[in-house]
């Protein structure tokens, strides 16, 4: 009877007890979409046309399609290579701005179908979808709006050769993970023998409404990265092709705004915007050479292990995805010295964050939401990324602390926001114990998908990090430490 009674209590007492509710949502919030796609955090572009065989970097749209030659062209090369470096996919150019088709394309001469190669029945696109597809990668295309080929280009009817091509594309060789628009659009070219320039409104001559429609109605799940001005598109550049995100990484933007800057809104690209209303969070694309066609007299140019490392941290590091560009020579293969730099920039990776110091830390916290244990402190370093430490609704900051099981040479902290209740974290800083004292080693503004702070080496016991300001109460979902 006396079980029985405290039982009852138990009951009465639980039912009693108010239910402590996740934070509410801050706008403007990430479709799954974008959240998966940023979770691949690297993947490769690889730039291959007749580019590669008249070392031009733009090609003018007059190259004879039998130039296009890769003798010993091996895409399970590509893939492997990319595969064993940790990229996630790769983004191919099937097509640049001379027009020239990596695939035999029912709607153009210019394209493999015309050229000695294989004898006409090459196909770089399909070859390398199999490739990814047997090797574990997935597979974008790049396919730019700009032809310097076509004789109707900057007329409605190129329009239409543009969707009938972008639907031949995604019928043929999906599902594609990301598709991928160039901003250079309009200009000198050769345009079917006019041999002359044309200019087009990029935000209205090709429809862009249209053009989303079409990947979307055939893959929900594949990633749009076009220009930032549009609000349909689903990424945005990052206002450099050097390889690096602002400190600062608002995953927000105001197309409009964009707009109304004009040349000048590089600047906005790269820093994002807090008050932005549209979810369009950046991509870091940068090649491991100068240039992104093969070039000879580039082989002793290639980014060293060290230099990719430095782009990481840069990108990855400021929460945003790195698209690497890997550029196969005229044979057909990734050069010799690209692959070795490759290997040690990914022995690397894994050597500096093999040891995560945080799993085993003790780790407080000086709040969480409701006293309830759904969001407390071990949410942090529980490797789940779908559970987070939260504040109570009036706390925007907050300090966390970790106690390590010994002293530790420490190098690297990395901190992830729960992105799916939107961006928050507008500053915050990390101090180490040291002599009795805290010591402050880095300061930053936004977190978002991941921040990787590059410390000076320090050996102690206790890190702490504190958030300083929020849009709104923070949820940290993840803390490592090496």
């Amino acid at each position: 009877m006396k079980n029985s009674m405290w039982i009852f209590l138990f009951l009465v007492f639980a039912c009693t007890q108010k239910e402590v509710l996740p934070p509410a949502a801050i706008l403007p919030l990430p479709s799954q979409v974008q959240l998966d796609w940023q979770g691949k955090e690297m993947y490769a572009f690889i730039h291959f046309t007749v580019n590669t065989f008249t070392d031009k970097e733009w090609g003018y749209g007059d190259e004879n399609p039998d130039i296009f030659n890769p003798v010993d062209f091996d895409p399970n090369q590509w893939a492997k290579v990319l595969k064993e470096a940790g990229f996630k996919g790769a983004i191919l150019t099937a097509k640049h701005h001379d027009g020239f088709c990596l695939w035999p394309s029912e709607f153009t001469d210019h394209s493999v179908k015309n050229s000695n190669w294989q004898n006409g029945k090459g196909d770089v696109v399909g070859e390398l979808k199999k490739a990814c597809d047997e090797n574990g990668l997935e597979f974008g295309i790049y396919l730019s709006p700009w032809d310097r080929n076509h004789a109707e280009y900057g007329r409605p009817e190129y329009v239409e050769y543009y969707q009938n091509q972008l639907n031949e594309l995604l019928d043929n060789y999906g599902p594609i993970f990301e598709i991928w628009f160039d901003g250079a659009n309009g200009g000198d070219g050769y345009y079917g023998g006019a041999r002359e320039t044309r200019k087009i409104d990029d935000q209205v001559y090709y429809k862009w409404d249209e053009a989303f429609k079409i990947i979307k109605d055939h893959n929900s799940n594949t990633l749009v990265r076009g220009d930032a001005r549009n609000p349909l598109s689903e990424s945005r550049w990052c206002g450099n092709e050097k390889g690096y995100m602002g400190e600062t990484n608002w995953n927000m933007i105001n197309p409009d705004t964009l707009l109304a800057m004009g040349s000048k809104r590089t600047n906005g690209l790269n820093t994002g915007d807090i008050n932005g209303d549209i979810w369009m969070p950046a991509e870091v694309d940068v090649s491991i050479r100068p240039g992104w066609f093969y070039h000879e007299t580039e082989d002793t140019l290639v980014k060293t292990p060290d230099q990719l490392f430095d782009l990481y941290l840069s990108s990855v590091g400021r929460g945003a995805p790195l698209l690497l560009n890997v550029t196969p020579n005229r044979y057909g293969l990734i050069p010799e010295q690209d692959i070795a730099s490759l290997q040690g920039w990914k022995k690397k990776i894994d050597e500096t964050f093999a040891t995560n110091r945080a799993i085993n830390a003790k780790v407080e916290v000086d709040s969480y939401r409701g006293s309830s244990e759904k969001f407390d402190a071990s949410k942090l370093i529980d490797e789940n990324k779908e559970t987070y430490w939260a504040t109570d609704d009036e706390v925007k900051t907050g300090t966390i602390s970790l106690k390590l099981k010994e002293p530790t040479l420490l190098n690297y902290i990395l901190i992830q926001e729960y992105l799916e209740l939107g961006q928050r974290v507008k500053s915050f800083n990390v101090e180490v114990l040291q002599n009795g004292k805290w010591e402050q080693v880095a300061q930053g503004t936004t977190i978002g998908f991941k921040r990787i702070l590059e410390i000076e080496q320090v050996r102690t016991e206790q890190v702490r990090i504190n958030i300083t300001d929020s849009r709104a109460c923070p949820a940290l979902s993840n803390i490592e430490i090496y």
